[in-house]
């Protein structure tokens, strides 16, 4: 099973801990309900780490890129309700990409997931995307456990528009450009297809690689849209 689109957006943060408490009510409550229900957006989903790396990835699905740019979601980032405008400012070490989906395959939704961020020399864009794509991902897409890997890469022109829910955060949002996300049943399946990502990108850019940025994830809550949703 693939993703549910061509567009992706890929959030990461950390979170005071006074915060946590308001912050699970207005996620599942309020505002992935909101996000779900904007025009083309297909599926929301929110991940806890179970190792070092931001505490939070939340991962949004849609039909394209483009939907991420337009004009329904421009107007919800920009118009946050005073619940957003609560808990926003409570966030920390936000990382946040609007990507286009360019390799997505697998059987499902895994229970725990690996977000790898890693970085490839604006030369070897076109060579490594095709690489990826033919030789390293089909080959994680097979081993045991895993039902899904996908291969996201950031927009950085739609991801860095300034809005008004980005400035209510107290730091700075990094955008991460490179990601590729594994999914599986098993939280040691994953990591044996990560360890193996890792090799085959080490094996494609020798000593051009550079160590990947890993996190290891497991689902909290799962949004699709519903009759009832916002938009």
């Amino acid at each position: 099973m693939s993703l549910a689109g061509t567009g992706v957006v890929a959030i990461w943060h950390d979170l005071l801990p006074e915060a946590k408490d308001e912050f699970y009510e207005w996620h599942n409550r309020e505002h992935m309900p909101e996000r779900a229900g904007i025009p083309g957006f297909r599926r929301g989903r929110r991940y806890i780490a179970l190792d070092s790396g931001p505490e939070y990835f939340n991962l949004y699905e849609a039909d394209t890129v483009e939907v991420l740019g337009a004009q329904d979601y421009l107007l919800r980032l920009n118009s946050p309700t005073p619940w957003t405008k609560q808990v926003v400012p409570s966030f920390r070490s936000v990382a946040r990409s609007i990507c286009h989906v360019a390799y997505s395959d697998g059987v499902g939704q895994g229970a725990y997931l690996v977000t790898v961020r890693f970085d490839v020399p604006s030369t070897s864009r076109t060579e490594v995307v095709k690489s990826l794509r033919q030789r390293v991902l089909p080959l994680l897409v097979d081993m045991a456990g895993i039902t899904g890997v996908h291969l996201c890469l950031a927009d950085e022109a739609v991801s860095r528009v300034e809005t008004a829910e980005k400035r209510a955060r107290s730091d700075g949002t990094q955008v991460p450009t490179w990601i590729v996300l594994i999914e599986g049943c098993r939280a040691d399946h994953v990591r044996s297809a990560v360890d193996a990502f890792n090799a085959g990108l080490v094996a494609l850019l020798g000593l051009e690689a550079a160590t990947p940025f890993s996190t290891l994830y497991q689902l909290e809550y799962t949004r699709c849209k519903t009759p009832w949703s916002a938009g």
